[in-house]
């Protein structure tokens, strides 16, 4: 019972919340794209690139703002090799996703061996986010969830903030409306005079910043440095937790933070020894539980009618 006290506490919410917040981020920027009709799965890739350019700019400048800036910058710029593979050129979606990830290894480890002269690790960045841990008065004193939501660093309040700026978006704006038109009816979007190729890079361009913010938490403010294969399969986490919340902001955000618990928890359990068994077991647990969550919810969840379809195909079949 102690064993178990000690691993079920404050503490393992506030890593919940701090490990969810790259799989919250990738996976509500998949939400935007996957409602625009492109199906993402280059998160794993567009997160690397965020992750290496915050670390490289915030090493070199001292300034982990600016390297947060270049993060989410190179995310996005990185993401529209993907829309104009997919949109432009008509690649299959999946295609396209997998030799992004594959692209995204090549570029990070040229640019080490070209920086540092090896692959590998970067030096220290001097200044990390984590550096800049605000507790907001009043609400952090609250018993439990105090400490794991209003006493946290820049990042993880800005996951927060854009959950519900990406659902307002989606649902209350008419640029938003438009995007999510382009995923279900692209054909009656058209007849209105709005560009179903213009808002399908938009959501892709939105999947990528938000990405590249994700990677830029992972090494200037969850860690401070960068590390190849850092994101250790965290973009495919977050697809099936846009897949487990229903393609929803809400739903993902949700999800990720069912993730990060599973990440938390297995962590909890190594570092208590609360079981005897070997440490690779641990290691699978946040994987399984990725795989028992899709595998429960995919059914009842149902993606846009017009996700990973090519609008010239609809259009010629039409």
């Amino acid at each position: 019972m102690n064993g178990i006290t000690s691993i079920i506490n404050t503490d393992l919410l506030v890593a919940t919340i701090r490990l969810s917040t790259p799989i919250t981020l990738a996976a509500i920027g998949a939400t935007v794209c996957e409602r625009s009709g492109i199906v993402n799965i280059a998160m794993e890739g567009i997160m690397i690139i965020g992750a290496f350019f915050a670390a490289i700019v915030a090493l070199f400048t001292g300034n982990p703002w600016i390297g947060l800036i270049a993060g989410v910058a190179a995310g996005g710029i990185f993401s529209l090799l993907h829309a104009v593979a997919t949109i432009t050129f008509h690649l299959d979606h999946v295609v396209s996703g997998a030799v992004m990830n594959i692209l995204s290894f090549g570029i990070v480890r040229y640019l080490m061996v070209m920086i540092f002269g090896h692959p590998g690790t970067t030096d220290t960045v001097p200044v990390g986010l984590q550096s800049y841990q605000y507790a907001i008065p009043g609400l952090s004193k609250i018993p439990v969830i105090g400490p794991a939501f209003f006493n946290q660093t820049p990042i993880v309040y800005m996951s927060f903030v854009l959950v519900i700026a990406v659902l307002i978006f989606l649902k209350k704006t008419k640029t938003g409306l438009h995007l999510r038109a382009a995923g279900e009816h692209p054909l009656a979007l058209e007849t209105i005079g709005v560009s179903v190729y213009k808002m399908r890079y938009l959501g892709v361009f939105i999947s990528g910043l938000l990405s590249g913010l994700a990677g830029a938490y992972l090494s200037i403010e969850n860690s401070v440095s960068f590390s190849e294969g850092m994101t250790n399969g965290r973009g495919f986490i977050a697809l099936a937790a846009m897949i487990s919340g229903g393609w929803t902001a809400i739903g993902s955000f949700i999800a990720a933070l069912f993730f990060g618990f599973a990440d938390a928890f297995q962590v909890r359990l190594q570092v208590f020894k609360v079981l005897n068994i070997p440490a690779e077991i641990f290691i699978i647990f946040p994987y399984v539980a990725t795989v028992l969550a899709v595998a429960g919810l995919v059914k009842k969840s149902r993606p846009p009618k017009a996700d990973g379809i090519d609008f010239m195909i609809e259009k010629e079949g039409n």
